[in-house]
């Protein structure tokens, strides 16, 4: 993603999902990253968080377990406080939820049984799509 474009919120999420439903974690990371460095304070962390997040993953995709268990649960205590009045649709609490579980069972039984679809978080809560 070139460093000069400015996506809103709202386009940051759309994109970063779309690139975390297609396998593409590292390339989501940097749309979040973007999205951090152009937040405004207030919410710099919680941006910060998500793009943890999708370091963790990118982590668990190239079988890095200790670093995506590390990443993992950074970014769920940077989101976490933003559990209680989420913006932008974001799922916060879910996602917290999430990456402390996945970083537990990668922590446990490594990456064996672990499908695609378990390394997908649903940034924002949409009809018809299940939360694995």
């Amino acid at each position: 993603m070139p460093d000069d474009i400015a996506l809103s919120p709202a386009d940051s999420l759309a994109q970063a999902q779309r690139l975390l439903d297609d396998g593409r974690a590292f390339h989501a990371h940097e749309v979040l990253e973007g999205a951090w460095k152009a937040a405004p304070e207030p919410e710099r962390e919680l941006w910060r968080g998500l793009a943890q997040l999708a370091v963790g993953l990118t982590h668990a995709q190239r079988g890095n377990a200790v670093g995506a268990v590390q990443l993992l649960r950074r970014a769920a205590d940077r989101v976490e406080g933003y559990a209680k009045a989420a913006p932008y649709g974001l799922d916060t609490a879910g996602l917290v939820v999430w990456a402390r579980a996945l970083a537990v069972r990668v922590e446990t039984d490594g990456f064996g049984g672990l499908s695609r679809g378990d390394l997908v978080p649903h940034l924002r809560p949409e009809a018809g799509r299940r939360h694995d």
